[in-house]
C-alpha cells in the first residue's frame, strides 16, 4: 500500500507551517450529498498547493491587449508561442503523441475542440450539403458526445449512436478514446464496420492518455488528436485544450470555428497553461540530471500514486460488498515507455454496475447520498454508473468508501 497523501485544501486555508490545514471533521454527516459525478480532478490540487511558488504568474495590465497572440501562425494565430512550446515539450518528454509535422490548435477546454473538429471534419467538399454526417463512437463511450454533437442542431452533422452498431450506406465520423470514458479500456483502433466502403472521418480524444492514468505504450500519430489541460494536470477552471492536426486546412477551420464562437482563447489562461506545463516538465529534467528528485516532487508519480491508493481501498471494499460489480477492478499491465518498466492502469473513474436496481445512479443515491452519472448517459445501461476516482478531497473519498461499505437507507 502507498503512503497516505496529503488532504486537499478545502478552503486554501494555512496552518503554522504553511501547508494545507486538514479538515477536523473526521465524517461527513449522512444528510449531505457527496458529488463523483463533475469530472473535476481536484484531488490533484494538493500537489499543485505543494508547489504553488514555482507555478506563480503575474500578469502585467498592459498585457494580451489583442485578440491575437501570433499573427504569423496561419493555423491559430491566437495561440501563444509560449504555449505552443510547453506543449511539444510536455509530449516530447511523456512520448504519448507526434507533434512534428503537425499543427496545434489551442480551444477553450477538449469540449470546443471537439465542436471545432466536427466543423472542419464536416465541411468537406466530398461531402453531400444536403445530409448532415453521421457522429458516432463505441458504447459505453462519454456522455458529452451526443448533447455536444446536437446541441446546435447543425446541418452538418448529427450525432447516429454507437459505432458498433453503425449500419448506413453514409459518411460518417467515429471517435475514438482511450483510455475510454467511462470504463478505461484501451481501444485504439476505431470499429465501425464500413462495409460499404463510405467517407469515414476519425477523431482520436486522448485527454486521459498520460502515465498517471495509463502506461504510455505508443506515440500517437493520429490525423486530429484532443488533449486537455483538466485531465493531464487537474486545472480544469483555465479551460485549455488543444488539438493535434495534421491537415493545416482543417487546422485552419477549427480556427476559423473558435474565432466565430469566443474570438480566439484567453492569454491568461495559456500563460498559466504554459507555467504549469514548464514547472512539471523542469521537475523530470532536474531528475535527469542529477537525480535528487523524489516521487512526491514528480507529478505524474505523485498523481499515480494517489489514484493506487484509492483504486486499491476501493477495491477491497467492493471486494466485501454485495450490491455493486465494479466492472473496470482488474488492472491491465502493459510496458510504458515514459516510465521504462511494466505498469498498470489506474483510471480515472470507477464503472460500476448495481445487482439490486434498475438504475444505478438512483440506487446510490438512495442508499449512500452519492451522485454518479448514470450509464444510460454514457450509451449504456441504467444499471451502471461512472464515479469519479479524482474528484474529491481525500477525506470526501474516504466518506465515500465508509457509506459503501455500511449501506444504508437515506431519508
Amino acid at each position: 500500500m502507498a503512503a497516505n497523501l496529503p488532504s486537499l485544501p478545502l478552503h486554501n486555508n494555512n496552518n503554522n507551517n504553511g501547508f494545507p490545514a486538514s479538515n477536523t471533521d473526521s465524517s461527513l454527516p449522512y444528510s449531505s450529498t457527496i458529488h463523483l459525478d463533475r469530472g473535476d480532478k481536484v484531488a490533484l490540487e494538493s500537489y499543485w498547493w505543494k508547489m504553488r511558488d514555482k507555478c506563480t504568474v503575474v500578469t502585467k495590465g498592459w498585457e494580451f491587449m489583442s485578440y491575437g497572440s501570433d499573427w504569423s501562425n496561419s493555423a491559430c494565430w491566437f495561440m501563444t508561442p509560449e504555449l505552443r512550446d510547453a506543449i511539444k515539450r510536455l509530449h516530447a518528454l511523456v512520448g504519448n503523441a507526434d507533434t512534428d509535422d503537425s499543427h496545434l490548435v489551442v480551444g477553450n477546454g477538449a469540449t470546443q475542440l471537439f465542436q471545432a473538429a466536427l466543423f472542419a471534419l464536416s465541411s468537406s467538399p466530398s461531402l453531400s450539403p444536403h445530409t448532415p454526417i453521421n457522429v458516432v463512437a463505441a458504447a459505453p463511450h462519454y456522455s458529452g458526445y451526443p448533447d455536444e454533437t446536437d446541441m446546435v442542431r447543425s446541418s452538418l452533422y448529427k450525432w447516429s449512436g454507437d459505432a458498433r452498431e453503425y449500419d448506413k450506406n453514409e459518411a460518417y465520423i467515429e471517435i475514438v478514446n482511450y483510455p475510454n470514458n467511462p470504463d478505461g479500456s484501451v481501444r485504439t483502433t476505431p470499429v465501425v464496420n464500413n462495409k460499404y466502403g463510405c467517407e469515414g472521418k476519425l477523431i482520436h480524444d486522448l485527454v486521459f492518455y498520460w502515465p498517471h492514468y495509463t502506461p504510455i505504450t505508443h506515440k500517437a500519430k493520429h490525423d486530429l488528436m484532443l488533449f486537455s489541460l483538466s485531465k493531464c494536470t487537474g486545472h480544469s477552471g483555465s479551460r485549455i485544450g488543444w488539438a493535434i492536426v495534421k491537415d493545416k486546412d482543417i487546422a485552419r477551420k477549427m480556427t476559423k470555428l473558435i474565432e466565430l464562437n469566443s474570438i480566439g482563447v484567453s492569454g491568461e489562461s495559456q500563460t498559466r497553461a504554459a507555467k504549469i506545463m514548464e514547472v512539471l516538465c523542469d521537475s523530470y529534467q532536474s531528475l535527469r540530471c542529477d537525480g535528487s528528485k523524489k516521487d512526491s516532487e514528480l507529478f505524474f508519480e505523485y498523481s499515480r500514486r494517489l489514484l493506487k491508493e484509492r483504486w486499491e481501498k476501493l477495491r477491497e471494499v467492493i471486494s466485501e460488498n454485495g450490491d455493486f460489480i465494479l466492472h473496470n477492478k482488474f488492472s491491465q499491465r502493459a510496458y510504458c515507455n515514459f516510465k521504462n518498466e511494466s505498469s498498470e492502469t489506474y483510471p480515472a473513474f470507477a464503472w460500476f454496475m448495481c445487482k439490486k436496481e434498475e438504475d444505478c445512479g438512483i440506487y446510490m443515491d438512495k442508499k449512500m447520498r452519492v451522485v454518479a452519472r448514470s450509464g444510460n448517459r454514457f450509451g449504456s445501461d441504467s444499471k451502471f454508473a461512472r464515479i469519479d476516482m479524482l474528484g474529491t478531497a481525500e477525506d470526501e473519498f474516504e466518506e465515500f468508501l465508509d457509506r459503501l461499505s455500511n449501506i444504508k437507507e437515506v431519508n
